[in-house]
C-alpha cells in the first residue's frame, strides 16, 4: 500500500496497530497523539523515514492539516483514519446536558474535522481517497451510563453513511469500523486496577458477552481498518463493518442490568 496515510490516535492501541501495518506494507504514516509520550516509539523504528509522530489535539483543524502536510511532504495522501476517542461516561440525572453534550462533540468533532480535512486534500489532488472511521459496537448496543460515548459513535457511523454518499462520485470512499472489545493498553490498564480476581471476572464476562470466547487483538481490528484502505475494498463505502467477534448478534451484555 503506496502513499501517506494519517492516523488519528495512532499512538496507542488500535491507532498504533493500524500504523504498524500501514508501513509493513509500504505506506507513509503520520501518526497523531494527544499525548506526546504515547509517540515514544516513533524514534528509532526502523520504518522512520515513513513515519512521523505529530503531538496534537486531532479535533483541532491546524494540528489535522499539519498532518496532512507532513504526509503529503512524502507521499500522495492515500487514506486517513479517525481512531482518536474520549472515553468518559455520563448519565442526564447526574450530569447537566451541557456536560452531556460537551462529551458527545469532543468524539464527533475529532471524526469531522478528520473527514474535513482529508475530504478537501482528496479533491485538490483530484485523487480518490479512503476515510474510515473507528466507531464502536455501543452504536448498536448502548450501555447504561455511556450516553455521550454511544450517542458519539452513532452518530459517527450516520456521517460515514452521508460522506460516502456526496463523495463517491469524487472517488472518495469513506467505511467504519465497530470493534467490540479489545486488548489495548488502556484495557490492560483498567484490569491490572482491579486486582486479580476481578480482573479474572471481567475477562470471563468479556469471554462470555464475545461468541468467539474472547475480545479482540489490537491487530484484528487493524487488519479490517488497512484492508477498508486498499484498492481490494474499491467498491465498498458507507458500511460500518462489525469486528466485535460477534458480540452485537449476541446482543447481551452484563453491564446491561448494572443499577442506575
Amino acid at each position: 500500500m503506496t502513499g501517506s496515510y494519517v492516523v488519528t490516535g495512532g499512538g496507542r492501541g488500535i491507532g498504533r496497530a493500524v500504523a504498524e501495518r500501514l508501513l509493513a506494507a509500504g505506506g507513509t504514516v503520520v501518526a497523531i497523539e494527544r499525548d506526546p509520550a504515547a509517540l515514544g516509539w516513533v524514534k528509532g523504528h526502523p520504518a522512520v523515514g515513513r513515519l512521523v509522530g505529530l503531538a496534537g489535539d486531532a479535533a483541532d483543524e491546524r494540528v489535522a492539516e499539519r498532518a496532512a502536510d507532513a504526509a503529503q511532504a512524502v507521499a500522495p495522501l492515500t487514506g486517513w483514519v479517525n481512531n482518536a476517542a474520549v472515553f468518559r461516561d455520563a448519565s442526564v440525572h447526574s450530569s447537566g446536558a451541557r456536560q452531556v453534550l460537551e462529551l458527545i462533540a469532543a468524539n464527533v468533532d475529532v471524526a469531522l474535522v478528520g473527514c474535513a480535512t482529508a475530504v478537501r486534500r482528496f479533491l485538490a489532488a483530484g485523487s480518490p481517497g479512503a476515510i474510515v472511521n473507528v466507531s464502536s459496537h455501543q452504536a448498536r448496543q448502548a450501555v447504561p451510563g455511556a450516553l455521550p460515548y454511544v450517542t458519539a459513535k452513532a452518530a459517527i457511523e450516520g456521517m460515514t453513511r452521508a460522506l460516502a454518499v456526496e463523495y463517491g462520485p469524487r472517488r472518495i470512499r469513506v467505511n467504519a469500523v465497530a470493534p467490540g472489545s479489545v486488548h489495548t493498553e488502556r484495557y490492560a490498564g483498567h484490569l491490572a486496577a482491579q486486582g486479580p480476581e476481578a480482573a479474572a471476572r471481567i475477562e470471563e464476562q468479556l469471554a462470555a458477552v464475545h461468541p468467539l470466547g474472547r475480545v479482540a487483538h489490537a491487530h484484528e481490528v487493524a487488519s479490517a481498518i488497512t484492508y477498508l484502505l486498499s484498492p481490494e475494498a474499491g467498491f465498498i463505502t458507507g458500511a460500518t463493518v462489525p469486528v466485535d467477534g460477534g458480540r452485537t448478534v449476541l446482543a447481551h451484555d452484563p453491564e446491561a442490568r448494572r443499577d442506575a
